[in-house]
């Protein structure tokens, strides 16, 4: 049977920016269009743009050229979804929302060494409906708001840089935390201020959830991206009901949470659900579109777009769950070492495991005490850091927004306080 399908996507977004109390013309997008696929003998046929849906279909059954061996998952489903904010954002007017940013940098300039603001305010909606020939109709509104908050404090010529950020599938409401947010970026600034470079070496190093959740969705997450496994291109290849990591660990991929990378529906019609990646140390699955998961006889339900894009296997809130370890201790447990928190990037290689990202700021640990700030740290190892790792019982996301094959998506990472041993270094 030819297999085709149709996704209509309709996005409305907002975006206001407080420039260093300069406010920046309000930024208006709107986008409404269409995405058809035909698979027809094995080799997909693809098209975007407004066409009506028959016009559409023939023009992807044009683009198949080849004879492949692609196949996809048949599934047969309806439903509709429609996420109510407690705020709308639409009862808000730009004012109040322009205030409610200069109100924000009121509060970040009390502490008289910052030097530089800048304060986004995003408001998103989006609307997909998607169906194919073998009978999934399902269609889907989400809302998703939030504000990122930047600063830069100066004393003499040490400048430093900080910034956080709030992002959920919600309304107005979400963005109540940003005063407490703001109040936590002069604090670390403060602390920037002051800190020193780190040491070097392999050390026990407790990372914040932020820290390792980028680990857990960097290192380990496009590792277990089933279109990666297919092409050998990770390190994770063939491991299926191997142990990779310790007993205590366990790693999850579920889109259901109301957390930045929440969907209803994938963007291939499968409605969502919890997916464990790791139980028990030991690896069980893999991340899933329609086409991979016929491959390997598994389910779907990871396939996401960008806009009309075509969709790839993706993650979504990807985290390790929590252990029972309290903060209290696992300074204990590294009782030399660092404190590494959040993340201002880096770089991972699937298909060794190794990565290595550079931390926002830190702390020395000496006896089992939090000590003097450090700055300019970064953190390498590799994914076999799963193998040896207590965790804490704080498990928190922070969410992103995740690129690959040139598409970008909402996700959020998850992860306690985590110790682990890892190389340490810094003043590049």
């Amino acid at each position: 049977m030819q297999f085709k399908d149709v996704r209509f996507v309709e996005s409305k977004t907002l975006t206001l920016t407080l420039d260093n109390g300069v406010v920046e013309k309000p930024k208006y997008e709107f986008f409404k269009s269409k995405a058809f696929r035909v698979l027809k003998n094995g080799f997909w046929g693809y098209c975007s743009g407004e066409f009506d849906v028959e016009e559409g279909f023939k023009i992807a059954e044009k683009n198949v050229i080849e004879k492949g061996t692609s196949e996809v998952l048949l599934e047969s489903c309806k439903g509709e979804y429609i996420l109510k904010p407690k705020i709308s954002c639409d009862d808000i007017s730009i004012e109040e929302k322009i205030e409610f940013l200069k109100e924000i940098e009121k509060t970040l300039r009390s502490y008289e060494k910052i030097v530089n603001t800048k304060i986004i305010y995003l408001e998103n909606v989006k609307s997909v409906e998607y169906r194919d020939n073998c009978g999934i109709e399902v269609k889907y509104t989400v809302p998703r708001t939030g504000v990122i908050i930047q600063a830069v404090a100066k004393e003499g010529s040490n400048f430093q840089f900080y910034s956080e950020r709030i992002l959920k599938p919600s309304g107005y409401e979400c963005v109540n935390k940003a005063f407490d947010v703001a109040e936590n970026i002069k604090k670390v600034l403060y602390d920037l201020l002051k800190a020193k470079l780190p040491p070097s070496g392999e050390m026990n190093v407790l990372m914040d959830p932020r820290l390792a959740g980028v680990f857990i969705h960097e290192a380990f997450g496009h590792a277990v991206e089933a279109d990666h496994v297919l092409q050998g291109a990770t390190v994770l290849s063939g491991k299926l009901g191997k142990k990779i990591a310790g007993e205590n660990v366990n790693i999850v991929d579920d889109p259901t949470l109301k957390e930045f990378g929440f969907y209803p529906y994938d963007d291939e019609g499968i409605k969502a659900e919890k997916r464990v990646l790791v139980k028990d140390g030991i690896l069980v699955d893999y991340l899933h579109s329609r086409e991979t998961a016929a491959k390997f006889g598994s389910r779907a339900g990871n396939g996401r777009a960008q806009a009309t894009m075509e969709p790839i296997v993706r993650m979504s809130n990807t985290y390790i769950e929590s252990g029972d370890y309290s903060f209290e201790e696992l300074l204990e447990e590294v009782k030399n070492g660092v404190y590494l928190l959040g993340t201002r990037g880096g770089e991972t290689n699937p298909a060794t495991g190794y990565f290595q990202f550079s931390a926002q700021y830190g702390y020395i640990i000496k006896n089992g005490e939090l000590c003097n700030p450090i700055k300019d740290v970064s953190l390498s190892g590799s994914i076999e850091i799963l193998k040896d790792i207590k965790l804490g019982k704080d498990l928190a996301f922070d969410p992103g927004f995740c690129g690959k094959a040139g598409q970008l998506v909402s996700v959020s990472d998850g992860a306690p306080h985590s110790v682990v041993k890892a190389k340490v270094g810094g003043g590049q």
